[in-house]
């Protein structure tokens, strides 16, 4: 099909009339879980089959409740197993979505927007939006990693776009600046109206916004581990969660690993339950070491390394709970996609009142307080 010209569909539009109607109820998805074995067995799977021209064995991890043009986890993650041989190398390829990946077995580089990143198992590496990327294993084992990106959410709004034919080359840079020209410019500028702050913007701007460079970072697992052992030893009475934040700088007062989602790992010591809590951002926790149990909604699910579970939909009240040994997740939520929205209701102690995060202030912990 054209990407200039489109045969739409000669469908007539409707009023629906909601007068004096109550906006439905939301239908959360359910939490599932994909086991280590289930997982294990697709690896094995897509390493059977002949190596693919670009490279690319994949499989998606598919909830039942995700429409079949938008398969996902949750309604707006979509997660991929990768799955690359010894020596061999995925071709180049962009799309505007952005990732966090995560190795879980083998080791390889990864070059992305002219940066090489070496990465071992458990290390965390972000791709940014239409950044030319590509993989290498250069190991003895398989590659296997996780790719968490917001492609479904594209999909909803059906504006994904990928180039599957990405060339590799120099590092991307932004376009040459170029000379100053008074035509292209508005000679009002960006100007107040009224006395609360409002003001009027030219077309002149709002198609060339301020650009902020979004680079590809690395978090190495090794160093990750060491800083969250330190919160190993916060007492039984802190009622906060031992975890860091992969944090992106470029987003900002939205806490992301990406525009869209954040990527923490938690670090649970042995018998460690925490409070009840529920937050519209949807939970997607991968175990990678211990066991234990999730509570959703008064249900009970049990879990161990190696699980992948959409642990929490969005505002359904959940907790956690390690058993007898330390337990090591890496959780994405897409809480900075609904900061920019103005939807994260959060509420942190299920006594307390829910707060719009991001506009009202947030909550604390007795952080200050614990030795």
């Amino acid at each position: 099909m054209s990407t200039l010209r489109i045969n739409f569909p000669n469908d007539r539009p409707h009023f629906l009339d909601i007068t004096n109607q109550a906006p439905p109820d939301n239908a959360p998805w359910a939490p599932v879980i994909f086991t280590k074995e289930q997982i294990e067995e697709q690896i094995e799977k897509l390493a059977s089959l002949p190596r693919p021209a670009d490279g690319r064995r994949a499989a998606l991890f598919v909830h039942p409740s995700a429409a079949h043009f938008a398969p996902a986890l949750a309604p707006g993650v979509q997660v991929m197993l990768t799955v690359l041989k010894p020596g061999e190398a995925t071709a180049p390829f962009r799309h505007n979505a952005t990732e966090v990946n995560f190795c879980i077995r083998g080791s390889g580089h990864s070059m992305t927007a002219g940066r090489r990143i070496d990465f071992q198992r458990y290390d965390v590496w972000n791709t940014p939006s239409y950044a030319t990327h590509w993989r290498v294993n250069d190991g003895n084992d398989l590659q296997v990693c996780l790719t968490y990106s917001n492609a479904a959410l594209l999909r909803y709004m059906q504006v994904y776009l990928c180039d599957e034919n990405a060339a590799a080359g120099e590092p991307e840079h932004a376009p040459a600046k170029e000379a100053h020209d008074p035509r292209r410019e508005s000679p009002f500028g960006t100007f107040t109206i009224g006395a609360d702050g409002a003001m009027l913007m030219p077309y002149e701007r709002l198609i060339n916004p301020p650009a902020v460079e979004s680079k590809p970072l690395h978090w190495p697992w090794q160093q990750v581990q060491a800083e969250l052992k330190k919160l190993e030893s916060l007492g039984a009475e802190y009622v906060g969660r031992r975890l860091y934040l992969l944090y992106n700088p470029v987003t900002g007062r939205t806490n992301g690993t990406t525009p869209n989602f954040f990527a923490t790992i938690t670090i649970r010591p042995p018998g460690i339950i925490d409070r009840p809590h529920r937050h519209v951002s949807a939970a997607i926790n991968y175990y990678f070491h211990g066991r234990g149990r999730s509570s959703v909604a008064g249900n009970i699910y049990p879990w161990k390394a190696g699980d992948l579970m959409l642990s929490a939909p969005g505002w359904a009240v959940h907790n956690h709970a390690s058993e007898d040994e330390v337990v090591y997740e890496l959780t994405i939520q897409d809480q900075p996609l609904n900061i920019v929205m103005e939807s994260l209701l959060w509420q942190e102690n299920m006594k307390e009142p829910s707060i719009l995060l991001g506009t009202h202030t947030g909550f604390v912990t007795n952080r200050a307080q614990v030795p």
